[in-house]
């Protein structure tokens, strides 16, 4: 099923008729393009007119320290690596639409997440919230699916996502050791995770 923005957008405008919050899910593996496609549909549903806001699940990082400490750090970015708890309970405020929400957003050029970083506005209607996990259908993960009204999920082939990762760590101009490391060691084993134990999306998956 092909997930032209366009096409989406207007669907995610229909479906979202007569309510005053409405919450898209963008999933997928690191490099599937996820970031880009909740921008794209964010821009053209404001640019017809809707109030519309991405929500990147990547502010939700533990801190390196909090990893290091468990052992984590080298996995960064797995699933186990996320605070998934304070993200469902900022997901269930957004639901509400009870007043402005600040949400954090995470610096890869610094690895760091910066909290307060971007305001959910009472009166944004639509919300993209992106992320690797947002589907995985484990535990407790699972648990924030009710608070989305439609969900996306992007698959790619892993020779595409390898290139695309390999070209993103070296783009930060890490040594060729460290790159490896990240993509191989964890980037490739994350994304595998994600096409095999995402649920199914609402809205239907496609590569980008």
């Amino acid at each position: 099923m092909s997930l032209e923005v366009e096409d989406l957008a207007r669907r995610i405008a229909a479906a979202a008729s007569g309510r005053s919050r409405f919450i898209v899910a963008v999933a997928g593996p690191p490099g599937s393009g996820k970031s880009t496609l909740a921008d794209a549909l964010a821009a053209r549903l404001v640019a017809a007119g809707e109030r519309a806001v991405v929500l990147p699940m990547d502010g939700f990082h533990l801190d390196n320290g909090l990893l290091e400490e468990a052992g984590l750090l080298a996995r960064k970015g797995a699933p186990e690596t996320f605070d998934v708890r304070g993200l469902r309970d900022i997901l269930a405020a957004v639901r509400g639409a009870e007043e402005d929400v600040l949400v954090p957003v995470f610096d890869r050029s610094r690895e760091i997440a910066i909290a307060s970083a971007r305001r959910i506005a009472r009166d944004d209607r639509i919300i993209i919230a992106e992320g690797n996990y947002l589907l995985l259908d484990r535990a407790p993960w699972s648990g924030l699916r009710p608070l989305f009204d439609e969900t996306v999920l992007l698959v790619e082939p892993i020779e595409e996502l390898e290139r695309r990762l390999l070209a993103r760590w070296n783009g930060f101009g890490y040594p060729e050791e460290t790159i490896r490391a990240k993509v191989y060691g964890n980037d490739l084993v994350n994304a595998r995770l994600v096409l095999e134990e995402s649920a199914a999306p609402t809205l239907g998956s496609s590569a980008r």
